[in-house]
């Protein structure tokens, strides 16, 4: 429950700062890894970041190596659970920090402000998750005279693959390497796991927790998808590393343990540099097969290039998680309808070829070459491009407005949005009784209609080929 209020609490904060610090630390490879080492120790769950990555993958906003960074550096950021508990909540009465944390943060999160409730989440969230670490520690201590867990101890590599086994089965469960660790290391202290088979629990934890990604996937385009199968085979193939050479890693955990001063006994803190080891030796493993993996991803989950129009190229659930990644989402859908229907209707529909608009061509000489009729059935073309797309969009756009706690800013924003939309319906419903009366007077013997005409297309083949240079330039 305190992991999950964390995750709650800290969900507030992504809308600004640390979706920002995510979605501009993807262009190099080392920044990807460093911001998803520095977020996931900050706010204790490398599910949320999956999540998040996701998310904005799925958006478009992020590109799939970048993905794959904050992905590889949220595996050594979720190493800092391990340290917090062998390090602080074990060696010192927590309990006592526990109270003062749950009694401010539940007046917090009892609070209207949107800020002041995440703070008063994060609070509480801390606050069960250390007074949960004190009521395991007790339990294990009152086990020991009735029950010793540790005859159930298996020796060797039999015991590591079992007791992994055993990890991804609990982390599954918990949804959450972190709650998972903190149980291992609690029953650790307490003496009721081996410490050869807590190593191998700790592998099974980190399997486990791809779980989440994946579960986060389902609902998300092929570039979400794409991601939560990276995770779970970097994850996989981190475990099986691990698990291939626990003990050599266990005897350098010895060596490390010596040299930085760690007691013989501390087996925690022993496990909590097991864990981080691994992580960072993952990811060293992995870096230089980093675009063979994107490359078998990308044929593994391919884009499907016969989707038309009608359907929805950028909208998906996983968007939906964000309200950055919902308004980019749309923004880019509009965007697209835009260009491959509401342009091309117009513009046939006043039989002006689209190239024509886009090139070089005075406006005059357009409009003077183009007397042929294109035909053009709009109604057809808005039920089989427009009419679905549209609905997706206005569908998306109410839905975030309904189900995410959005700033007056992001609700302004998706309401100019689906205004936007609800004119280029407008447009194209005016086109189609203009269509006629352009097809009917181009070829009158009436010169002077067929001048306002003429002068009519000129102004609307110069707006759109100001719209289109708009586009087109990033000098906006």
């Amino acid at each position: 429950f305190g992991m999950i209020m964390l995750e709650e609490g800290f969900k507030v904060f992504t809308k600004g700062p640390l979706q920002n610090i995510l979605k501009n630390a993807t262009d190099k490879l080392y920044k990807g890894i460093t911001a998803g080492a520095l977020v996931t120790a900050l706010i204790q769950s490398s599910s949320l970041v999956s999540v998040i990555t996701i998310s904005f993958i799925s958006a478009g906003l992020i590109s799939l190596s970048g993905g794959l960074g904050l992905i590889f550096g949220a595996n050594i950021g979720t190493t800092a659970t391990a340290w917090l508990v062998a390090g602080f909540g074990l060696k010192i009465k927590i309990s006592a920090l526990a109270m003062p944390m749950l009694i401010f943060g539940l007046i917090f999160s009892f609070k209207k402000n949107a800020s002041l409730k995440g703070v008063g989440n994060v609070l509480a969230g801390l606050g069960f998750f250390f007074l949960g670490i004190h009521y395991m520690k007790e339990g294990f201590d009152f086990f020991k005279d009735y029950i010793d867990l540790t005859q159930f101890a298996v020796s060797g590599f039999l015991g590591a693959i079992i007791y992994a086994g055993l990890g991804i089965v609990i982390t599954t469960i918990l949804q959450s390497s972190s709650a998972t660790l903190a149980l291992i290391l609690t029953a650790l202290a307490a003496g009721q796991i081996e410490y050869e088979n807590a190593l191998a629990l700790a592998i099974g934890a980190n399997v486990g927790t791809t779980i989440t990604a994946v579960l986060g996937s389902l609902s998300s385009n092929s570039a979400g998808k794409r991601l939560a199968v990276a995770h779970l085979i970097f994850n996989v193939s981190t475990g099986l590393i691990a698990l291939a050479f626990i003990f050599p890693l266990a005897d350098f955990v010895n060596y490390l343990s010596e040299i930085v001063n760690i007691a013989s006994t501390d087996y925690t803190l022993k496990l909590a540099l097991f864990h981080t080891i691994f992580n960072v030796l993952g990811v060293v493993i992995m870096i230089p097969f980093i675009n063979r993996l994107e490359k078998f991803l990308l044929k593994l989950f391919k884009e499907n290039d016969n989707k038309g129009i009608e359907e929805p190229k950028y909208l998906n659930e996983a968007v939906l998680e964000f309200p950055g990644t919902l308004i980019s989402s749309v923004l880019n859908e509009s965007k697209y309808l835009y260009k491959n229907a509401i342009f091309e209707i117009v513009a046939h529909a006043l039989n002006i070829h689209r190239d024509d608009i886009k090139s070089d061509m005075k406006i005059k000489k357009i409009i003077k070459r183009s007397d042929e009729q294109i035909k053009t059935d709009i109604e057809d073309l808005y039920y089989s491009k427009v009419k679905n797309i549209y609905g997706q969009i206005i569908s998306f756009t109410t839905r975030g407005q309904q189900e995410l706690k959005l700033t007056k800013k992001q609700n302004n924003r998706l309401s100019e949005l689906r205004l936007a939309n609800r004119r280029m319906v407008e447009i194209i419903k005016d086109t189609r009784e203009l269509e006629k009366n352009v097809t009917l007077f181009l070829e009158s013997d009436n010169k002077d209609i067929k001048k306002e005409y003429n002068k009519f297309r000129k102004k609307v083949v110069k707006v759109l080929r100001v719209i289109y240079l708009f586009r087109k330039n990033e000098d906006k």
